[in-house]
């Protein structure tokens, strides 16, 4: 890819000027090891680095493949290794606008902190080991350096020589058309998809996250050209815990569907649908009064269902997301957030009712060239019945808008570079602390400033 006319360093103190004057990453898969292997550069598969393109999810839905004589790896050179480290040391100012504060008159103030910082580390490593056997591995650490697994998984690519025929073992991240884990926002706020995540006030269902990798079995399909494409997952009810603990009794199921179509000069669109259903434990046995961890029971229901549309008008594209949610009343009075709280013969209060709500997402990008991006997206989270009559309408409802553009000096099949700045503001409804002057809580919000060097290697 062509570098920029002027010199790096100067791009570098230009654009790192001008961000000062006008803004903690997350997890995403993107392997400049899959460009060196073919030969190709990072933008045959990325509309914008991590962001896929249509080739790039066809590759991705092959198994990492190109469908070739070079895709299982004894063709390989013996010194290549498809590995790849991703960090991102960064600037950022966090803002919070209601705080509980012994020295404020109110016993409320806001709260800022900035200053030097470093994302967590993602160690990819993915591809074949043999043609149509293909895997996935993150090691993936905290700023501290405490590590887990991401994401694991193996996977048997067209099995009977059909590509829609794939199955997969492991952790690994739902089926959407619209991935989390190749987000280009990165703040504290904007670094997760709101919608996916949404739970509402006092609601104890943190098993039903979209955004979330999850351990299971996958059986996904598309046609040859990859403009159709299902999925069916299902995994255990435990937001992707290891050792059978938190759920291990209790399974939930993914599916989605999604049709790609031409609109002539426009090229391919897609537009696609999902659904998660599944239950989860809200009751632990005791054992000499104390609550088993992994005694999980009491499950009960909750869903997920979504439309999702990719639409893309030349330089500019949009990335749309509508949800409803619903969880059983058991999780909306607090029960079942993978702690004991709940013991067999707990009753609910009267008049408890199944919280639902619906969320909406779109993200704005516009593609100047291969090298520069901006970014907009916008989410409202709103409540349309709370776990408790008498709850306003409106509490826990929220509001978050990002904006901010990604520069990338370099990307080839060596690395990957981005100059990355962007600024977030979410606000919640009446969740701020209660004040010495207020008998209710008002709006709690936050913001999010940052700029930083998004690298892979």
């Amino acid at each position: 890819m062509p570098s920029p006319q002027r010199s790096l360093a100067g791009s570098l103190l230009l654009t790192f000027i001008i961000s000062l004057l006008c803004l903690s990453p997350t997890n995403s898969s993107a392997l400049p090891a899959f460009a060196r292997k073919y030969g190709l550069r990072c933008s045959a598969c990325h509309e914008a680095w991590p962001m896929l393109n249509f080739f790039g999810q066809k590759f991705k839905d092959n198994g990492y493949q190109l469908m070739n004589d070079r895709d299982s790896p004894i063709w390989q050179n013996n010194a290549y290794w498809p590995a790849t480290l991703r960090m991102t040391p960064n600037w950022h100012r966090e803002s919070t606008n209601k705080v509980s504060v012994d020295q404020s008159p109110t016993g409320l103030r806001r709260i800022e902190s900035s200053g030097f910082d470093l994302s967590g580390l993602d160690f990819h490593t993915g591809g074949t080991l043999e043609k149509n056997i293909s895997f996935y591995l993150l090691p993936s650490s905290d700023p501290t350096g405490a590590f887990h697994f991401e994401q694991v998984f193996g996977r048997l690519d067209n099995l009977f020589g059909s590509s829609w025929l794939n199955v997969k073992l492991g952790k690994f991240e739902l089926d959407n058309l619209v991935s989390e884990k190749r987000i280009l926002t990165l703040t504290s706020i904007s670094g997760v998809y709101q919608t996916y995540h949404f739970v509402p006030q006092g609601d104890g269902n943190v098993f039903g996250q979209i955004g979330d990798n999850q351990l299971g079995l996958e059986l996904m399909g598309h046609s040859f050209n990859d403009r159709t494409r299902y999925s069916a997952a299902l995994f255990s009810s435990n937001e992707g815990s290891v050792q059978l603990t938190n759920g291990a009794n209790a399974y939930s199921g993914f599916f989605a569907f999604s049709q790609a179509f031409d609109a002539g000069k426009l090229g391919a669109q897609r537009i696609g649908a999902y659904l998660m259903i599944g239950e989860a434990p809200t009751t632990y046995l005791t054992s000499g009064g104390v609550p088993l961890i992994n005694g999980a029971i009491g499950n009960k229901p909750f869903n997920r269902e979504g439309f999702v549309g990719l639409f893309y008008f030349g330089k500019l594209d949009f990335q749309v997301v509508t949800q409803h949610g619903w969880d059983s009343a058991w999780f909306g009075q607090g029960y079942g957030q993978g702690v004991p709280n709940n013991l067999p013969g707990t009753t609910l209060l009267p008049g408890s009712r199944a919280p639902t709500w619906n969320g909406y997402l779109v993200e704005t990008h516009y593609v100047y060239s291969p090298q520069l991006i901006f970014i907009q997206r916008s989410e409202w989270e709103r409540m349309s019945r709370q776990a408790t009559p008498g709850t306003p309408s409106d509490f826990g409802n929220i509001d978050m808008y990002t904006f901010g553009y990604r520069w990338y000096p370099i990307m080839t099949s060596r690395a990957g570079f981005a100059f990355h700045n962007e600024y977030s503001w979410l606000r919640q409804r009446g969740t701020a602390p209660l004040c010495s002057t207020c008998l209710v809580g008002s709006d709690l919000t936050f913001s999010s400033l940052m700029l930083g060097f998004d690298f892979d290697f």
